[in-house]
C-alpha cells in the first residue's frame, strides 16, 4: 500500500511540475505568431529594403501585401506578394555577407493574445472541377 500511496505521490508531483515548466507562452510570442500568420495570409502591408551593408546602398525595395518565405535555406529569401484579388508575384533574392535586408511593418494590425482562428484555403477543401459541355 506504501509503495502505491508513494507511487501516486511522486506521479502527482511529476505532473505538476512538467505542467508548470512548460506553462503558456509569453504573450508577446503569441502575438509575434498571430502577425506572422497574418503577413502570411497577405493580411499586412510591408516595406522589405535590400541594401548593401558595405556601402549602404539600397539595392530593391519590395511595398505591399508581402510575405517572407518561411523554410528558405541559406543564403536566400522568396517574398511572395499579392498584386490582386488573385494575382501573386513572387522574388527570389539572393543574401550574402554583405547584402541583408529589413522588412518593416507600415501599419498598426490587431492580434490578439487571447484567441486564435484557423483559416482553411477553400482550394484544398472543394477541388477545381472541370465540367465538360
Amino acid at each position: 500500500m506504501k509503495k502505491l500511496l508513494s507511487f501516486v505521490l511522486i506521479s502527482a508531483v511529476l505532473f505538476t511540475s512538467i505542467f508548470t515548466l512548460t506553462g503558456c507562452p509569453a504573450p508577446a510570442d503569441v502575438a509575434s505568431h498571430n502577425l506572422s500568420k497574418k503577413a502570411d495570409m497577405f493580411e499586412i502591408d510591408r516595406r522589405i529594403v535590400f541594401y548593401n551593408g558595405i556601402t549602404g546602398q539600397y539595392m530593391l525595395e519590395l511595398i505591399g501585401k508581402c510575405s517572407l518565405g518561411n523554410y528558405d535555406s541559406n543564403g536566400e529569401l522568396t517574398v511572395t506578394c499579392k498584386t490582386g484579388p488573385n494575382t501573386f508575384k513572387k522574388h527570389f533574392l539572393g543574401l550574402s555577407d554583405n547584402v541583408t535586408y529589413f522588412a518593416e511593418q507600415l501599419d498598426d494590425v490587431d492580434a490578439s493574445i487571447y484567441r486564435y482562428k484557423v483559416i482553411f484555403n477553400p482550394a484544398t477543401i472543394v477541388p477545381d472541377v472541370d465540367l465538360i459541355k
